[in-house]
Formats: C-alpha cells, sequence, structure tokens
C-alpha cells in the first residue's frame, strides 16, 4: 500500500466512525458509505467522498473495510457490492460475525479478490486513539500499514481464524460482565458496601472484567452483545452463555444501554 492506495469504508456506527477517521486522517483517499446517510454526510465534511450505494463505494477502491452490525448486515451489503470489485482489491471484515458467516461472505466474492477478517477489541475511544486490538486471519502483508493505523494486529493464522477467536473473546467479556452483576447482587444482599466489594475486585484476578463492568463513558449495546453471544452458542454446547444471553435479552427497555448496565439491571 501507499497514500494513493483508495480506501472504501462501509459502515459508520459507533466504531466504524472513528476509524474512518483515522484513515483520513492518515491521507488516503477515502470513499464512505452508510446505511444512514446522515452518518456518512458528516464525514464528506471532513475530506470523505460519499457513495450513495455499496457497489459505488467500493467500484475504484483498492482496500474495502466493512464494519457493520451482524452477520445478515454484512452478507446483504457485501451481496451489493461485490460485482464491482476490481481484480486485486482487498476485502477487510472487521465486523464480529463468526467464521461461519465469514466462509459465506468468502463465497460472495469475485476471483481475484483478497478476503482479510480483522475483528476488533476495544471501545470508541481506543478507535478514536488508534489502540484497538485487531484479530487478524488470513493474508494481510498487503494491508498491514492500514490495520496499524487502527491498533494493534495480533496474527491469528487462515481466515476465519481472527473472526474465531473474537467470538471467544467477546463471549467471555459479557459472561464476565454478567457475572460481576451477580457478584454485586451477593454483595448486596449481604449487606457489603458498594465501594468495599469494588475495591476488593479492583486488587483481585477480577480487575479487568471489573473495570469494564463499572466503565464510564463506554458504549457496546446490549443488543450486539446479545448478538455476539447467540454467534457463541450456535457454535457449540454452551450452557452457561445460553443462560448469560437469557439475562442480557431479559431488558428489552435496555438495548440501546453499554454492556456494563447489566450489572444495574441484575442487581434490581
Amino acid at each position: 500500500m501507499d497514500k494513493n492506495s483508495k480506501i472504501a469504508f462501509l459502515g459508520l456506527g459507533t466504531m466504524g466512525a472513528p476509524m474512518a477517521r483515522r484513515v483520513l486522517a492518515a491521507g488516503y483517499p477515502l470513499t464512505v458509505w452508510n446505511r444512514s446517510p446522515e452518518r456518512a454526510e458528516v464525514l464528506a465534511g471532513e475530506g470523505a467522498r460519499v457513495a450513495q450505494t455499496p457497489a459505488e463505494a467500493v467500484q475504484e477502491a483498492d482496500v474495502v473495510v466493512t464494519m457493520l452490525a451482524d452477520p445478515v448486515a454484512v452478507q446483504g451489503v457485501v451481496a451489493r457490492f461485490a460485482p464491482a470489485l476490481q481484480p486485486g482489491a482487498c476485502l477487510i471484515e472487521a465486523s464480529t460475525i463468526g467464521a461461519q458467516a465469514l466462509a459465506e461472505v468468502s463465497g460472495l466474492l469475485p476471483a481475484g479478490v483478497t478476503l482479510v477478517d480483522a475483528p476488533v477489541m476495544g471501545s470508541a475511544d481506543r478507535a478514536a486513539a488508534g489502540e484497538l486490538s485487531l484479530l487478524v486471519g488470513g493474508d494481510a502483508d498487503g494491508v498491514m500499514p492500514l490495520l496499524e493505523l487502527f491498533g494493534t494486529p495480533v496474527r491469528t493464522g487462515a481466515v476465519g481464524t481472527g473472526a474465531a477467536l473474537k467470538i471467544v473473546l467477546i463471549n467471555a467479556v459479557v459472561a464476565g460482565v454478567t457475572a460481576i452483576g451477580e457478584a454485586m447482587a451477593l454483595a448486596d444482599a449481604l449487606g457489603l458496601s458498594e465501594e468495599l466489594v469494588k475495591r476488593a475486585m479492583a486488587a483481585s484476578p477480577l480487575a479487568g472484567i471489573a473495570g469494564r463492568a463499572f466503565a464510564q463513558g463506554s458504549h457496546f449495546p446490549l443488543r450486539l452483545a446479545a448478538k455476539d453471544v447467540a454467534l457463541a452458542t450456535a457454535a457449540a454446547d454452551l450452557p452457561l452463555s445460553q443462560a448469560v444471553y437469557e439475562r442480557v435479552t431479559a431488558y428489552p427497555e435496555a438495548v440501546e444501554e453499554d454492556l456494563g448496565q447489566i450489572v444495574r439491571y441484575v442487581r434490581g
């Protein structure tokens, strides 16, 4: 890659928008598309070209990045733009969709297009700072300069291994945050003060997951957490994860709230 490489970025939500801004800041020619056009128009004011359709977005792109909500969205958008991809292009699939859905995406791509899976771990503030962890599967050597704009790439092996590892990690995070909620409910029942329990957690092996549970300013909606746990339970027999899924979907009024808020709901 060089600074003349044309990039297309599709999906400008909580994570996609700050990632796309980093591409612009690095000086790459950038075309963006989003299902809700107003999100794309914001980036137009910062120098991006706005495409009206996914196919228009990718037709001259050397590298395409997709950051969309779920497997259905990714497959639908890729199906719309795949015929317009130019030979030699690379698709970086950064959404959290799992290995099976990624294989289905691969089947949509024309010959001569490289697929790299690079789902990310981290929050919107880390995306803006270029501090994400990227779980990278496939032949990504040619696009490493772009991936490194977003954070630290962790090479996982063949195509699909990044997508698979993301499900393993995020499922554990969701389960852990939910378990913190139950721990706080138990502490309440035993008459322990919240401050005491938080201090003890911070000094224990629970520190990392408790930090995420009580984080301020993070926004990973419960609906997406539920989607990720569902991908995990579809891939293996996971009774604990199934119980977590039932818990995180038990509060329909909270689907747009951050994962950490499950602690408040579990405590009651």
